[in-house]
């Protein structure tokens, strides 16, 4: 057996296998330290509350007031081409748990969450749609919209549209998943932004203007699968899996999402201004993560 000083002096001299031992410490060392770390420690993905809504509505300036926790003025609404997540926390015990503006403050238990942006353009609303069906840990989603463009008929028509197309994958997803006590459901918010303007919609008009036109759409929709050729067997089973809401109620109203665990509220604010006013939709999403 070696002694302890021909140990020493054989990795004192210099050769190959001292050099390739050396590198395989070096370079193994930290490579091994990392894989036992990393199945040791769980990563928790948190809760996730998705951004959607049409272009301009204000859904970026919005993650960007909450991100900066009102420490700067809120950028002006961009187009995005790709969702962005931002790591944010809420507290419902805190002493200004209703406020956004609380980031900084040490009381109270806070909740980290993922607040996601998506993009609005119609071209890319797929994309944000296909996000809402994957999405992880889903808690809620953050619908905003332009409370002084609803005036004009071709903009309430797109976002109705849109919001018709977002609570139908969540009603899908709520009759195909097992949901108990409807803790497991999506609360939706309608954030009716830009209350500012004076051409801007009260939030219970906002309500009852999108409530009549996704009445029209679902009345169009079911129209179109009769003019559509489809067997009458076909018709009726096609009919319900598109069918929003209480099947064959002639009017639409979001108290028929309550059917399947899913509370619609609409609430207005302001992002863009010299005060904002977007505590409400702070505290309701606070409430539900």
């Amino acid at each position: 057996m070696p002694t302890f000083e021909q140990i020493v002096a054989f990795l004192m001299t210099p050769s190959w296998p001292v050099v390739l031992l050396g590198l395989l410490v070096v370079l193994g060392g930290p490579v091994l330290l990392h894989v036992v770390l990393s199945r040791s420690v769980t990563y928790i993905v948190p809760p996730v509350v998705l951004l959607l809504g049409p272009s301009g509505g204000g859904k970026t300036a919005l993650q960007t007031l909450y991100e900066r926790g009102g420490s700067a003025p809120a950028a002006a609404t961009r187009t995005s081409q790709s969702s962005q997540s931002v790591e944010l926390h809420a507290s419902t015990d805190a002493a200004n748990k209703t406020t956004y503006r609380n980031r900084d403050e040490s009381d109270g238990t806070y909740t980290k969450f993922l607040l996601v942006d998506t993009p609005g353009h119609g071209k890319l609303r797929n994309t944000a749609l296909g996000k809402l069906r994957r999405a992880d840990k889903l808690r809620a989603v953050v619908f905003v919209v332009d409370a002084a463009a609803l005036v004009e008929h071709d903009v309430l028509a797109a976002t109705a549209q849109y919001l018709y197309d977002a609570l139908l994958v969540l009603q899908k997803k709520a009759t195909t998943t097992v949901v108990k006590d409807r803790r497991g459901a999506v609360p939706v918010l309608v954030a009716a932004n830009k209350m500012d303007l004076f051409t801007a919609l009260p939030a219970a008009m906002v309500r009852a203007n999108l409530e009549a036109e996704i009445s029209r759409i679902r009345a169009s929709r079911s129209k179109g699968l009769l003019d559509s050729g489809v067997g009458a067997d076909e018709l009726g089973a096609e009919e319900q899996d598109g069918w929003l809401g209480e099947y064959g109620a002639d009017k639409f109203s979001f108290a028929q999402m309550h059917e399947f665990g899913i509370d619609v509220d609409v609430l207005p604010g302001t992002v863009v201004a010299e005060e904002p006013d977007a505590d409400k939709w702070w505290w309701w999403i606070a409430q539900r993560i």
